[in-house]
């Protein structure tokens, strides 16, 4: 589904992601961790076309089209979506008015849209209010989940999803998420997380640790690199000894 071969990025003259390879297949979930400053994010940025991330060197193919180029929005159309770890606010847009935008059917777009809110237990006069304007954290990471329920998307990035979330939040955004990878057998999942813990939410394919720009590890050793991060952090994480 998604191939990186040594990619190189930069910002602002200074390269952040250095050589660095990935890939995931249909039906795969991922994990990414790696020190603050590492390029995690820079690296969701980039699959999905933010236009200031340069790539320099590399490919990033999807579903075997190249999309180095691209511009965000034809990325978002090849069924790539992104959950932003700081979701902007947009006021004067309401939440149904932005939400029935992005559905692509022209009848019962808010039968649709009240489906999903039912799944999220969101009050419908939600839809009332300006876009993330006024919401708490936990408001705003249930809007992004949201949106990628009625944009059905075949790859999805959760950056950071977890971050400032009660327990009772956390479990239900990763039960909907595991429900709708049941469910759209196709699809696959990369989270971006400094959350040890996250190991409790979902059951992932591959874990890899990225580091100064870096993919350095790659193991389907999920428990083990975890406990390991957990011990000694990552300074040392390349001594990891796997089975």
């Amino acid at each position: 589904m998604l191939n990186i071969n040594k990619l190189y990025v930069k910002i602002n003259k200074k390269i952040i992601i250095k050589n660095l390879n990935l890939k995931i297949k249909k039906n795969n979930i991922h994990i990414l961790m790696g020190p603050n400053g590492s390029g995690k994010s820079t690296l969701s940025y980039v699959i999905t076309g933010k236009p200031k991330y340069k790539i320099i060197n590399g490919k990033i193919i999807f579903n075997k089209k190249k999309i180095n180029n691209l511009l965000p929005n034809k990325i978002s159309k090849l069924g790539i979506f992104l959950t932003f770890q700081y979701p902007i606010e947009i006021n004067g847009i309401t939440m149904y008015s932005f939400l029935k935008n992005l559905i692509k059917k022209k009848k019962n777009k808010l039968k649709i849209i009240k489906k999903n809110l039912k799944k999220l237990k969101i009050n419908k006069e939600y839809l009332k209010r300006y876009f993330n304007v006024g919401f708490s954290g936990g408001e705003k990471k249930k809007n992004e989940i949201l949106q990628m329920l009625i944009l059905k998307p075949k790859f999805i990035i959760l950056d950071e999803i977890d971050s400032g979330l009660d327990i009772d939040t956390l479990n239900l955004i990763f039960k909907i998420i595991k429900e709708y990878l049941f469910l759209n057998k196709n699809s696959s999942l990369l989270i971006i997380t400094h959350n040890t813990n996250i190991i409790n939410y979902i059951n992932a394919s591959f874990i890899h640790i990225l580091y100064n720009g870096k993919i350095i590890l790659t193991s389907n050793k999920i428990k083990k690199t975890i406990n390991y991060i957990n011990k000694y952090g990552y300074n040392n994480i390349k001594n990891i000894k796997l089975l």
